[in-house]
């Protein structure tokens, strides 16, 4: 989720951070484990167990480019917003192809896309969760 320097960024904060790493990346979960930080593997592809507890802050530091040749991005995006509580953000950085499809995705989940931004072929993406959810329609009589 978190990279281990953009995690060090935060130690002083009143915050818990969860550092996910993925399972096809460098393997840095021993750089976390020095700097006194929690972390863990995981592959994107598969569900992610959070219980107890939902975060208020997901990054993702080419995660879709490391994955996009193993699973579908929707799938991912479906977990983010379960994992992430309303009011939570994302900070996704990765190609611009792929910030522009999840940046798709997001809208379409009411997250609201606050920056989007794209260079030579890179691109970085900042969206909070809304407390949207669907209106109740009545049933057919």
């Amino acid at each position: 989720m978190i990279s281990a320097r953009f995690a060090a960024a935060l130690r002083d904060q009143k915050v818990w951070v969860m550092n996910v790493v993925n399972v096809d990346a460098p393997d840095t979960l021993p750089i976390i484990f020095d700097r006194g930080l929690f972390g863990m593997y995981h592959d994107w592809c598969e569900s992610f167990s959070t219980y107890p507890r939902t975060y208020d802050l997901l990054h993702a530091d080419h995660l879709f480019s490391k994955i996009k040749d193993r699973c579908a991005v929707l799938p991912v995006i479906v977990e983010v917003d379960r994992i992430v509580r309303p009011g939570g953000s994302i900070i996704v950085r990765d190609d611009s192809g792929l910030i522009g499809e999840v940046e798709k995705l997001l809208r379409s989940l009411h997250w609201d896309v606050r920056l989007t931004f794209s260079k030579n072929d890179k691109g970085v993406l900042f969206a909070e969760k809304s407390d949207w959810r669907p209106e109740l329609v009545a049933e057919p009589t």
